[in-house]
C-alpha cells in the first residue's frame, strides 16, 4: 500500500471517530449539533459505516 492511501485512510477514519465522538456528546448535551435526535441517529450510523469500510479497506490492503 502506498503512503497516501495508507494516510487517507487513517484520516478518514480518525475524521469519523470524531463525528460520532461529537455526536455522542450531542446526544449527551445538546451541543454541538442542536440536540436533534434523528440527525444523530444519522451522523452516528454513517460514522460508523465509514469506519468500518476504512477498516476493512486497510486491512485488505496490507
Amino acid at each position: 500500500m502506498t503512503s497516501g492511501s495508507r494516510n487517507m485512510l487513517i484520516g478518514s477514519m480518525a475524521v469519523a471517530g470524531l463525528v460520532a465522538l461529537m455526536t455522542v456528546l450531542d446526544m449527551a448535551m445538546g451541543m454541538p449539533f442542536g440536540g436533534q435526535m434523528v440527525l444523530d441517529i444519522m451522523f452516528l450510523l454513517s460514522a460508523g459505516l465509514i469506519g468500518y469500510m476504512c477498516f476493512d479497506t486497510y486491512k485488505e490492503m496490507s
